[in-house]
């Protein structure tokens, strides 16, 4: 399966074939529809104008779940259709989340991450530390918003192709391990806020917003 959605995260439609077909569960030969992982939720939309129910890793395949009556057969010609002001939004909490948790293990000591995930209404980071990281939270909040507003070019990458490992890279920042899908910019974030979360003794969450 070709994975358009790595080589243009802008990308709304697609023309392509049904590879595959079990029942409700179908694959495709090429697809934009990204599948939930490493924390980012899937997208939504459609294949052959037939809503999309699930969305979910198979291997280094996606597979599909539709409707029952979905009548696709292999060999089928199918246009896969996103929800793009939802890719949009998961695109910028993304990058904003792992943003942020680098921000957080440059500038606080002893943290380790242990959990994330990305809505389109928020984005949240779960980690290890034996004490509140409110102190340190405006200042982290300051750090990002100043990487953000740099409005720099994101490099997005393989760093091992045959295994699909990717990473996303921001000139004089971080390189990061993440396959997940990526602004061209920083600056495409806008403007973020941030909360604190007690989950429970020595544990912190740290909640993302977009300001519009």
């Amino acid at each position: 399966m070709r994975k358009q959605f790595w080589q243009d995260p802008y990308q709304t439609e697609l023309l392509t074939r049904i590879a595959k077909v079990d029942g409700e569960r179908v694959w495709l030969a090429s697809t934009i529809f990204y599948a939930i992982s490493g924390g980012q939720e899937s997208d939504s939309g459609s294949i052959a104008g037939q809503r999309v129910l699930r969305a979910e890793k198979d291997g280094q395949d996606i597979v599909y779940t539709l409707a029952p009556e979905h009548g696709l057969r292999a060999g089928d010609e199918a246009r896969v259709a996103i929800d793009w002001p939802r890719r949009y939004r998961l695109m910028r909490l993304h990058f904003a989340a792992e943003l942020v948790l680098e921000v957080i293990c440059q500038m606080v000591d002893g943290v380790e991450k242990i959990g994330a995930h990305i809505a389109e209404d928020k984005a949240r980071i779960d980690f290890a530390l034996d004490q509140p990281i409110t102190p340190w939270l405006e200042r982290i909040a300051v750090e990002a918003q100043r990487w953000i507003d740099a409005d720099l070019p994101i490099a997005s990458a393989f760093s091992d192709e045959a295994a699909e490992r990717r990473y996303w890279e921001l000139p004089g920042f971080a390189r990061v391990p993440c396959g997940g899908t990526h602004l061209q910019r920083s600056g495409e974030v806008g403007r973020i806020a941030l909360k604190r979360r007690n989950i429970g003794k020595d544990k912190e969450r740290v909640e993302i917003y977009l300001a519009s």
